[in-house]
């Protein structure tokens, strides 16, 4: 028997800042294929740069895309943190919690959006399947609406409830240890911030896969 495995989001998904292989998504895969005890195929739509709209936009309009997503019997979502970068690198000097406050609004929406769509496409599913979400870590950790933005929008995701969905919190695993886990750019995680990833994901159990 075959797990099929479909990886969308941002570029966390694709694995950017690490060797190849190293990104979460191959590592993840791995840990479940142990865990269910079947081979676990996967297909990585990531996207470098993505935001949460333009992921909604793609899921609405991508037929393949909706295709690979009606088969996965796992899906991992990684989006949001291109949200934030650009919310930081437009932040006005004179009202930086309210500039902040309307990305996210917009994120969390957005992320509602997907959530809405994918169980549209999982409604007719024939076999069991999860759904797992990667909170956000904080790239820019002396910026406080930054840190703030970044709890709220885990809380959110996390809210979303169903059997077949959980999220994983990565936050306080990279809480004041970014320089150990963020690559050379300080945006993205390393190896080792993304095998962090793969095992947070992976301590929210596979049921009803396994």
């Amino acid at each position: 028997m075959v797990v099929p495995y479909t990886a969308i989001g941002d570029s966390l998904t694709v694995g950017f800042g690490a060797m190849p292989g190293n990104g979460f998504v191959p590592v993840y895969r791995g840990m479940a294929e142990r865990r269910i005890g079947e081979f676990v195929s996967y297909e990585n739509r990531g996207i470098n740069g993505l935001t949460s709209s333009e992921l909604y936009e793609n899921i609405m309009r991508s037929p393949q895309l909706r295709h690979s997503l009606k088969e996965a019997q796992i899906i991992t979502i990684s989006i949001g943190g291109n949200d934030l970068i650009r919310a930081a690198k437009s932040v006005p000097a004179n009202n930086p919690i309210q500039h902040f406050n309307r990305a996210l609004s917009s994120c969390q929406s957005n992320f509602s959006g997907i959530m809405q769509q994918l169980n549209q496409i999982k409604s007719s599913s024939r076999y069991p399947y999860i759904i797992r979400a990667v909170g956000l870590y904080n790239p820019y950790p002396r910026v406080d609406a930054a840190t703030q933005w970044v709890q709220q929008y885990n809380r959110y995701i996390s809210g979303f409830w169903g059997r077949n969905y959980a999220a994983a919190d990565i936050f306080p695993a990279f809480y004041g240890r970014e320089n150990e886990l963020l690559s050379l750019d300080h945006l993205h995680p390393n190896g080792r911030g993304y095998k962090v990833i793969a095992e947070q994901l992976n301590r929210l159990g596979y049921y009803p896969l396994a």
